[in-house]
């Protein structure tokens, strides 16, 4: 695939996920993204499950280069500047105030390079009565009222993936191309400045526009109850999962391929309203229904009544798929000292092209000699 960002370089010092994540997008469009790092140590997330290489870090740093660098060291310090010099794009993700101490402040920066695209990302924004709490994804789903759409509506419990910090990431990945494409016309540096809450806040507009239209508080059963939206275990202990939404042709699909026409002749559920009433009953009639049959039996069903459904996979079957596997999102490299790496391709083509390679995430300071030899290199010439 065409490397859209190949012109543009990035120098991410970033920890976790959220600044990690931004780059990572920006590196899956072709940016070169220079990840700068703690000797030693190196991020934070590198060691998350013991070693320096944990797949927690591995998962939002492909595509990347690291440097090792101490930027209480005046030698690291100017190296950074020379990097920065060179750069388009500066990326952090820590508290207020920590990366002035780091000699990476934007004002600093803007000295170097006045056109600078310069990201900053917290946890509760760069002002406030929260500004200096430390912050979490746990956090920031509860803070933006979306953890409650999640969690259990009994013995509750925080459940599921890292959403906040994901979505932080690549709301900064998108402030950061539409600051990018501005200055294509204008030369202008921005500083770009996001938030957890202000992220998750946006990424939950569902529910907040519920609330200010109608005064409804959505739960976590809200939007399935709507959507019809159904999960059924089958006699393989696996699972199928069933989104019949409003058209009615849907649900007599659903009908025709569990051999359960005579519902409609019951009033609790001859009407997509009445349906959504008496979710509950449909879920307590269907449930032995599926379980009398295998996923692989009721996906062939399912499919043929043309009943919106897939299978509901686990992270080892799921690009085991035909189609996942038609479309090739898994993709592999090798790693010279860390062997296969394989992870999930970028989602989008470009002229029908996907993009399918991949670098693996870097060891701590793998290319710091090279990226040093380009910084002398790039002093002489000037």
């Amino acid at each position: 695939m065409v490397k859209i960002l190949k012109d543009i370089r990035v120098i991410e010092l970033g920890t976790y996920i959220t600044g990690p994540a931004a780059g990572m997008h920006l590196a899956d469009l072709g940016g070169d993204v220079i990840k700068v790092e703690r000797p030693g140590t190196g991020d934070p997330f590198r060691a998350f499950k013991g070693g320096l290489y944990s797949p927690h870090y591995q998962t939002y740093n492909r595509n990347k280069r690291s440097i090792a660098l101490d930027t209480k060291n005046p030698e690291d310090l100017a190296v950074l500047h020379d990097l920065v010099a060179s750069a388009d794009v500066f990326i952090q993700n820590f508290r207020p105030g920590v990366a002035e101490k780091l000699g990476a402040g934007e004002d600093d920066l803007r000295k170097i390079n006045p056109s600078l695209i310069y990201c900053a990302i917290s946890g509760f924004g760069k002002s406030g009565p929260y500004r200096d709490r430390p912050a979490y994804d746990t956090v920031a789903q509860a803070a933006s009222g979306y953890l409650r759409l999640l969690t259990p509506p009994t013995n509750p419990r925080v459940i599921g993936p890292a959403i906040a910090d994901a979505v932080t990431g690549q709301y900064a990945a998108m402030g950061i191309m539409a600051a990018l494409l501005e200055r294509a016309g204008t030369g202008k540096g921005r500083r770009l400045d996001i938030s957890m809450l202000e992220a998750m806040a946006h990424f939950n507009l569902d529910s907040f526009t519920h609330y200010y239209s109608v005064g409804e508080v959505m739960g976590p059963l809200s939007r399935p109850v709507v959507s019809q939206s159904y999960t059924f275990e089958c006699s393989d202990g696996k699972w199928v999962a069933i989104h019949m939404s409003s058209p009615t042709k849907f649900w007599e699909g659903m009908l025709a391929a569990t051999g359960m026409e005579a519902l409609n002749d019951d009033p609790r559920f001859a009407e997509r309203m009445e349906r959504i009433k008496h979710q509950d009953d449909l879920i307590e009639i269907f449930t032995p229904i599926f379980k009398s049959e295998t996923r692989d039996t009721w996906c062939d069903r399912l499919a043929a009544a043309e009943v919106p459904h897939s299978a509901a996979y686990d992270s080892d079957e799921a690009l085991d798929d035909p189609q996942a596997r038609h479309l090739r999102i898994a993709v592999s490299a090798e790693h010279a000292e860390m062997g296969t790496f394989t992870t999930v391709r970028p989602p989008y083509s470009f002229d029908d092209e996907p993009e399918l390679d991949v670098l693996p995430p870097p060891t701590l300071d793998e290319h710091g000699e090279a990226i040093r030899a380009e910084l002398r290199k790039t002093r002489k010439a000037g």
